[in-house]
């Protein structure tokens, strides 16, 4: 009856050192894996203070502020059309869109600021106290068209400028984004470029030029068209004007036509049948007849002509 017992006893005993055998092999393994991960953390820490910045002192010289920033709008601002070689040494605040932005080593930096058609060139280079290499990072990571502020130098640099209006540099003493624009859906340059069949480089569709109209209309191009238009109308007033005759403006939804000869654009109005003006001459007419004297108008007119 002994001899079973000492059996079961001795099996007891192996299975109790097996058990503590994998016990500590297991806690080995996970030593071994904890001391792993402390050493990964380690080395992340050691990668990060060592990419991580110092602080910059410079940092109120540029950064992200609010569009509605109260000392800012406060302060008088230089027209960038009005940037020439007179204003030349003098200290000039700016507000415009970014154009283009162009890196020069991580010491130097070109922004092209846009307002109103005219372009100006602005320079950010490190200069102790002044500008730090933060804020030519900075500068280099802006998008294009958002708003910026800044406060520089004027300088007038010994050869041309080719990419900009303005035959004038500002050195950026203060740069500050008011606005920060998402990316562009579309390139202005791309959009600016006429179709050429033989031409590989990137066309804007005209479907795409419409549902982006915002962006197309900031091309050189079409803005041209716009001036021009305006200043033609302004010539064509001015003289008339000059002459004696008085500016009218006829109503453009009458109803009927206003002219034979001419299909018109029909429409209903409120349930009655109506059409668009087709040409004002029925009521410069009435305003002779008036004793106006001579009139003249400057306006649309709708004619459904294929």
């Amino acid at each position: 009856m002994s001899q079973p017992a000492a059996t079961e006893l001795s099996h007891e005993t192996e299975n109790n050192k097996e058990s503590a055998s994998l016990s500590k092999k297991a806690a080995k393994k996970e030593a071994a894996k904890l001391e792993k991960l402390r050493r990964r953390q380690e080395q992340v820490a050691a990668a990060l203070a060592q990419s991580a910045e110092p602080e910059d002192p410079l940092a109120t010289n540029y950064g992200d502020v609010p569009l509605h920033l109260e000392s800012m709008n406060m302060v008088a601002l230089t027209s960038v059309g009005a940037l020439t070689e007179a204003l030349k040494d003098k200290k000039v605040v700016i507000r415009g869109n970014v154009q283009t932005i162009r890196t020069k080593g991580k010491k130097m930096a070109f922004v092209v600021v846009e307002k109103e058609g005219f372009t100006v060139q602005c320079v950010v280079t490190v200069q102790q106290e002044i500008v730090s290499p933060q804020m030519v990072k900075y500068v280099s990571k802006l998008t294009r068209e958002s708003i910026i502020y800044i406060e520089g130098i004027v300088s007038k640099p010994d050869g041309a400028i080719t990419g900009a209006s303005q035959q004038v540099d500002v050195h950026v003493r203060k740069l500050y984004c008011l606005s920060r624009a998402a990316v562009l859906p579309i390139v202005p340059e791309d959009a600016a470029r006429r179709e050429n069949p033989n031409d590989n480089a990137a066309h804007v569709e005209q479907d795409t030029h419409l549902n982006f109209r915002v962006l197309d209309l900031r091309t050189p191009a079409n803005k041209g068209i716009f001036r021009i238009q305006s200043q033609v109308s302004t010539v064509f007033r001015q003289f008339l004007l000059s002459e004696g005759f008085i500016e009218i403006h006829t109503p453009k939804l009458n109803a009927g036509s206003s002219e034979g000869g001419a299909s018109e654009f029909k429409l209903d109005y409120m349930g009655q049948p109506a059409c668009l003006a087709q040409s004002p001459q029925l009521h410069k007419q009435m305003a002779i007849c008036a004793k106006f004297g001579r009139v003249f108008e400057i306006g649309p007119v709708f004619r459904a002509e294929k």
